[in-house]
């Protein structure tokens, strides 16, 4: 039955490698997917599958989430051993703040371990993974200069705050360079990202643009949100513009031109990638947050054009962020909306469908 699985798989990475390389907008997705697809861990369940039908199937609620005691997911990593590491915000903005952020893991099995809890009025944003397995977040700690900025687990669990960050700063997203050590860090409030070394020290504005700023007007006036590093360059989400924008890093790791790669997305919160070699992404629209715009995951190719795989209709409630694991999508929800049913969500990619719609 293993080797008919392994045959199975095989067989499905090589049907999907042929179909990608009539997909030259992607092509960097080629070798990563047929081996995503021979690797993962329900590679063999996939039989190929079709080059129609949905980008993504298999919707389910993995965990629901207590909204009157705080747990309102807002940023998700996802593990190499099958965890997830969640950010809870403990308060939104249209929420009574009353009780404290956490900081929690949900093991491949169901198992919840709380790793930090905050105080009541802050909020812990994003989160990020170093390459050696340490955890960062951000604590948005309003108006107090002492408790402002981010933060890394040590060893013992203890968390240890690593850079301090203006009291009127909003530090959200977070990504890691694991080649420089260095860790960016998006101020939705000033329109800033970020630098501060992994090791701890001063945080340096690295990146200030019109770009990254918030509009006063809007409800919610978030700027630069999520952010990801990937392939040499910064990937940011502008939540109020509706943007996703492209940083390349330079040798010396300054920023290199801004260019943007899809806009007319509003409420574009967090964002993850196909794989580590592909330039497709998995954005979250977070519209509820602020009644502007739709509930939505999108998938947005290579060349701008983007389209939504998920809707309200499947459940989605102020979705906030994605990962990508494998062949699994996973989903935070944060439930502003009545009935406030906050939950992480996952559902299974479909790779020839995804790939079928980057030709049209």
């Amino acid at each position: 039955m293993q080797q008919q699985h392994q045959h199975t798989a095989r067989r499905a990475a090589s049907s999907a490698q042929r179909f990608l390389k009539r997909n030259v907008g992607i092509a960097l997705a080629v070798t990563a997917t047929a081996g995503v697809l021979a690797s993962a861990p329900s590679a063999s369940a996939w039989t190929g599958g079709s080059y129609g039908g949905s980008v993504v199937t298999d919707v389910r609620t993995a965990a629901t989430f207590d909204f009157a005691a705080g747990e309102i997911p807002e940023n998700i990593t996802a593990n190499p051993d099958g965890s997830v590491t969640l950010s809870m915000l403990g308060s939104c903005a249209v929420c009574q703040r009353s009780h404290g952020p956490e900081l929690m893991r949900i093991s491949a099995s169901g198992q919840r371990t709380v790793l930090v809890t905050g105080q009541v009025g802050e909020a812990i944003s994003g989160n990020a993974r170093g390459s050696d397995g340490t955890v960062y977040y951000a604590l948005w700690a309003p108006g107090n200069a002492d408790r402002n900025g981010v933060y890394k687990l040590l060893a013992d669990g203890t968390p240890q705050r690593i850079a301090a960050l203006p009291a009127d700063s909003g530090p959200n997203g977070l990504a890691v360079d694991p080649a420089t050590g260095a860790l960016y860090v998006a101020d939705s409030l000033k329109g800033i990202v970020w630098s501060v070394p992994v090791s701890g020290g001063s945080a340096t504005p690295w990146l200030t643009d019109a770009a990254l700023a918030p509009v006063p007007t809007e409800a919610l006036p978030i700027g630069v949100n999520g952010l990801r590093f990937h392939n040499g360059a910064l990937w940011i989400s502008n939540f109020n513009k509706g943007t996703l924008l492209r940083v390349p890093i330079t040798p010396a790791g300054a920023p290199g031109p801004i260019r943007q790669v899809a806009g007319g997305l509003p409420n574009i919160d967090d964002l993850s990638f196909l794989t580590p070699f592909s330039d497709v992404v998995f954005a979250a629209q977070n519209g509820s947050s602020s009644n502007n715009g739709p509930d939505r995951v999108v998938v947005i190719y290579p060349d701008g054009t983007y389209k939504p795989v998920l809707t309200s209709a499947d459940g989605l409630a102020s979705p906030s962020a994605t990962a990508v694991r494998g062949d699994r999508l996973y989903i935070t929800d944060g439930g502003v909306p009545e009935p406030h049913d906050p939950k992480l969500q996952t559902a299974r990619i479909n790779f020839p469908a995804l790939l079928a719609g980057a030709a049209h």
